[in-house]
């Protein structure tokens, strides 16, 4: 339709590019208010880490979270919380895995028997995996329930943005030369999936000298500012190399992690719960 606004929750005409045709309901214990995806065009960039620290940030702010590891082939969010022991259920539904500030999460690495144990299936499994994360689990109440895509616009991804009703995506970038293609990848893959992107986070900005404390920029200036502004997107945060975010997750303790300033990140939280 030529008055189309793209915005396929609130329409009341059922068209043949209704977005929401494919979405799965989960359980009906479950009240998630918001699912945000976190995405980025490559991998390599913290995506992950960049799921946790915004986790831990809402639980440190009273919020009850949620992430779902939605990289099969290469999980990582156990590891960052130093969760070990398997999800159990009753038969209809998993129990998720839960943090010591109550965050909770499910990942495929808690629920094989050796976490090293390479998961090697082909797409529509992956897909049906995901989407029982969000139909067969038990989350409870949730303000914010984080899902932690895979690197790149494939099967993964495109089973998020059409299964699960997503409220937005934060994108995860680094200051490198070709960033502005990644975030380009991720921007039009939301576009496409009629999925709004909430802004922009750019990992590995800079390293703090330990002696001096001045900021070095390792890999070159900031281009968090300029690729938001030139894409329409709001920049979110920067987040620094630091060693000790990488101790930190290596021994499963992010939730000690000293956050820095995520005050946009907040606002924008906090104006998408209205």
């Amino acid at each position: 339709m030529s008055t189309c606004n793209h915005d396929c929750k609130s329409c009341k005409s059922k068209c043949e590019n209704d977005s929401t045709k494919f979405l799965v309901k989960t359980s009906e214990q479950n009240h998630i208010k918001k699912i945000i995806g976190v995405v980025s065009g490559k991998g390599g960039v913290g995506k992950s880490a960049t799921t946790s620290l915004l986790a831990v940030a809402c639980a440190k702010m009273g919020y009850k979270v949620g992430i779902m590891d939605a990289d099969i082939t290469g999980p990582s969010i156990p590891q960052a919380f130093g969760l070990k022991d398997g999800l159990v259920g009753d038969g209809d539904l998993m129990y998720p895995g839960e943090t010591s500030l109550g965050i909770k999460v499910v990942s495929i690495n808690l629920l094989l028997e050796d976490p090293t144990k390479p998961v090697v299936w082909r797409g529509p499994v992956i897909g049906g995996a995901v989407k029982q994360f969000y139909t067969d689990v038990l989350w409870e109440d949730l303000d914010f329930l984080f899902v932690d895509m895979p690197p790149g616009t494939g099967d993964v991804a495109l089973t998020v943005f059409q299964s699960l009703p997503i409220d937005g995506v934060i994108i995860v970038s680094t200051p490198q030369d070709l960033v502005e293609m990644i975030v380009k990848k991720a921007v039009n893959m939301a576009d496409m999936m009629h999925i709004k992107v909430l802004g922009l986070v750019e990992n590995m900005s800079y390293f703090t000298c330990p002696d001096c404390g001045k900021k070095i920029e390792l890999f070159g200036p900031s281009k968090l500012e300029s690729v938001a502004k030139e894409l329409n997107i709001a920049p979110l945060a920067q987040f620094p190399i630091d060693p000790e975010l990488a101790r930190l997750v290596d021994a499963g303790e992010i939730e000690n992690y000293e956050l820095p300033d995520l005050t946009k990140v907040f606002d924008m939280l906090e104006s998408i719960q209205k």
